[in-house]
């Protein structure tokens, strides 16, 4: 990632932080509309998991200019979503669904260049978890 990319990154989410009980709502709304078998995945209460999806993405922001120091995080993650059955193609649908959530926040603040940059930072990221999930299932 760029440092533009990750300045329009971190000043985009701070305008949607301030929001993110919606944001979050909004965000699982869309997840299960474009795919409603993911709704199994999550067996809580949507709220506490909303604010934990906010909290993990605000770290993941905060990061992303150091971004080897998050990558033991992010891995992690990726193992842990392995082992509650997040297989790879779920990925390009939460990446959607984020990407759809950031434009609804954000409005006409979400230009073609933030969205490409959201886009570069969650497929890295999304990379780095399938790439973790398929690790643990190897060592399995």
């Amino acid at each position: 990632m760029t440092q533009e990319q990750i300045e329009l990154v971190t000043e985009s989410f701070e305008k949607i932080a301030p929001r993110a009980e919606e944001a979050a709502a909004l965000f699982y709304g869309r997840l299960f509309e474009l795919d409603p078998d993911l709704r199994f995945l999550f067996r809580g209460d949507l709220g506490g998991q909303g604010t934990k999806l906010m909290q993990m993405i605000g770290v993941a922001v905060r990061g992303l200019g150091r971004v080897d120091e998050i990558i033991p995080a992010v891995r992690s993650l990726g193992a842990r979503h392995a082992g509650y059955g997040v297989e790879d193609s779920h990925y390009e649908t939460v990446g959607s669904a984020l990407l759809w959530t950031l434009g609804q926040g954000l409005g006409p603040d979400f230009t073609s260049e933030t969205e490409e940059a959201w886009a570069t930072a969650y497929a890295l990221l999304a990379e780095t978890m399938k790439d973790a999930a398929r690790s643990s299932a190897v060592a399995a």
